[in-house]
């Protein structure tokens, strides 16, 4: 057991959820009784605070090289998350010392995808948006999905796309396109498309 660490609390190793996606990471303890502050990978937290059950792994070796606490998954039961100036913070069921908190600094969350709530009419989790195919009107392929980013009041697509240079060479390139009902005419999830009204040429 880690020093600090109540009775009740224990790091059970878990298997990870096969709808597992990795929505956050741990940032540090927050006050002195056990809470932490969490890094959402989405601008919209939901999923993390209407969670029961949140699934851990080591950090990444960029953001905590050494990371020995615990090899694998493990699952942890939350007590309460919420929204506090603007970041997530949660206390662990049975954590209520701030070194144990401390001991998890770095470590990447994960939530098994069906536990997440459901979506609001034309709303999307972005992770249900990663990977989709782009296409316009006119049915030309615009590219994939490699991720979204904020830009003030909306969202961007940032999508991936393969080049044909002038010498017939090619090479991966990046196309932006806002995430805004002016642009987006439909998002078929079931079939992995999004159709724009776009130019590949814009």
């Amino acid at each position: 057991m880690l020093p600090g660490l109540q009775p009740s609390f224990t790091l059970a190793p878990s298997k990870l959820p096969e709808d597992a996606i990795e929505v956050g990471r741990i940032l540090d303890a927050w006050g002195v009784k056990g809470w932490l502050k969490v890094l959402p990978h989405s601008t919209d937290p939901e999923a993390l605070l209407s969670a029961g059950t949140w699934y851990l792994q080591a950090p990444d070796v960029k953001f905590r090289p050494g990371f020995s606490l615990f090899s694998g998954t493990v699952a942890l039961q939350i007590e309460e998350s919420k929204i506090h100036s603007g970041s997530v913070v949660v206390k662990f069921a049975g954590m209520d010392d701030r070194t144990a908190a401390e001991s998890l600094r770095g470590t990447r969350i994960f939530l098994s995808r069906s536990s997440f709530p459901a979506a609001s009419a034309d709303e999307y989790y972005w992770v249900d948006l990663i990977g989709l195919n782009v296409v316009n009107r006119e049915g030309v392929a615009l590219g994939c999905v490699r991720d979204l980013m904020t830009t003030g009041p909306q969202s961007v697509l940032c999508l991936e796309y393969t080049a044909t240079l002038e010498d017939g060479s090619s090479l991966a390139a990046e196309r932006l396109i806002p995430f805004v009902a002016a642009y987006v005419d439909k998002v078929d999830l079931g079939g992995r498309c999004i159709t724009v009204d776009w130019q590949p040429d814009y």
